[in-house]
């Protein structure tokens, strides 16, 4: 790029020097044109530059567009919303205090359900009996103190998709082990179990099976059958394709999103680390999953889109970018445009122990 050069009259020696200038320059331009050989290997890095930044810049004006707008009445909580929270609930280092101090926080919000971490499970899918000792005085101190809302185990594992350490979801083995550890978290008195497993590809039929099995079980106890779910794809196929340069697959297609769904009481979409890098596309990102995943959900399955209540940054994550603002404002806009009637609808707070009070402030402003 040339520098920017002012030029200023200065009567006719000056205008004389000014011409004199501007043929230097025009000269420069076309040596530099002139040694610049336009090289297969150039005619290739070029393209490749491209293919790369118009469909991002292109992408980035959408997600940007689809930010904008009113969502309008009719677009806030329904009072079925829920909100991760850690494991110090159930192993003795939150007490009474705590709870009281909780319960103050969540008046007058959405909140029914707690996904209280009681995990993790085991690789071969058992869970330790000792890992959460005070369960039992945390689901009778909120039945209590917090009527109406409901205590859920969260279980999880990391998978062994992408590594050779996990669960295998593949063994029938593990499946059932899975299927006794919910009933054990049952037996303890908790109303539901969530899980949360990951990586997790789309179209894993073991997943699903698994889910069939996990869901005859909640069904015949009366008790919650619910999941945390990846994104769906943001393009066709995104996730085979990612897959297949990265080896590890971000998204779930549609098809599979719905598939889950339909097999569970509630799904919460980890509507985060998005690796949207500002606020507008962030919003306008999960505006787009909102409106994705309602047209595959069931009317009876609860659809509850994550808010981000936790601060990094990272390639996945900008917190400058990804603000709870920006994320139930996208959910608003995506719920008005797609099924604004839609009523088993909310929002998750993922999590509690990183939430700071703008986080509060902004779910109870932009939702309740």
């Amino acid at each position: 790029m040339m520098p920017f050069v002012r030029l200023r009259h200065t009567g006719t020696q000056g205008e004389t020097d000014v011409l004199t200038g501007i043929r230097r320059m025009a000269g420069e331009i076309r040596g530099r044109a002139a040694r610049f050989r336009w090289t297969w290997p150039r005619r290739i890095a070029l393209g490749a530059v491209l293919v790369i930044v118009v469909p991002v810049l292109t992408a980035g004006v959408a997600l940007r567009l689809n930010y904008s707008g009113d969502p309008g009445d009719g677009t806030r909580t329904r009072g079925r919303d829920a909100i991760w929270l850690g494991h110090a609930w159930v192993d003795g280092r939150k007490d009474a205090a705590d709870l009281a101090a909780f319960a103050a926080r969540i008046e007058g919000t959405g909140i029914k359900d707690l996904y209280v971490h009681a995990g993790p499970l085991e690789h071969d899918g058992t869970l330790p009996a000792t890992g959460y000792p005070r369960a039992r005085w945390l689901i009778d101190a909120v039945h209590r103190t917090l009527p109406g809302i409901r205590v859920q185990a969260w279980l999880g594992d990391v998978l062994a998709t992408e590594g050779p350490d996990g669960l295998r979801l593949e063994r029938a083995a593990s499946r059932t082990a899975v299927v006794a550890s919910a009933r054990q978290i049952l037996d303890a008195g908790f109303d539901g179990v969530h899980f949360d497993l990951e990586p997790l590809h789309s179209g894993d039929r073991h997943y699903l099976s698994l889910l069939d099995d996990l869901g005859a079980l909640t069904g015949a106890r009366g008790a919650q059958l619910s999941v945390a779910a990846h994104q769906i794809d943001p393009l066709p196929a995104a996730h085979s394709v990612i897959g297949a340069l990265s080896g590890s697959e971000k998204w779930w297609s549609q098809k599979f999103f719905g598939q889950v769904a339909r097999r569970v009481d509630q799904i919460a979409v980890m509507s985060y680390d998005t690796w949207m890098p500002l606020e507008g596309m962030f919003g306008g990102y999960v505006a787009h999953q909102t409106a994705l995943a309602l047209e595959v959900t069931p009317k009876d399955t609860d659809l509850l889109m994550g808010l981000p209540f936790f601060h990094e940054n990272d390639l996945g994550h900008h917190e400058s970018a990804e603000t709870v603002a920006a994320a139930v404002r996208g959910t608003r806009l995506g719920l008005g445009r797609t099924d604004r009637g839609r009523e088993r609808f909310g929002v998750a707070l993922y999590v509690d122990f990183a939430a700071r009070d703008g986080d509060w402030v902004a779910y109870r402003a932009g939702w309740n």
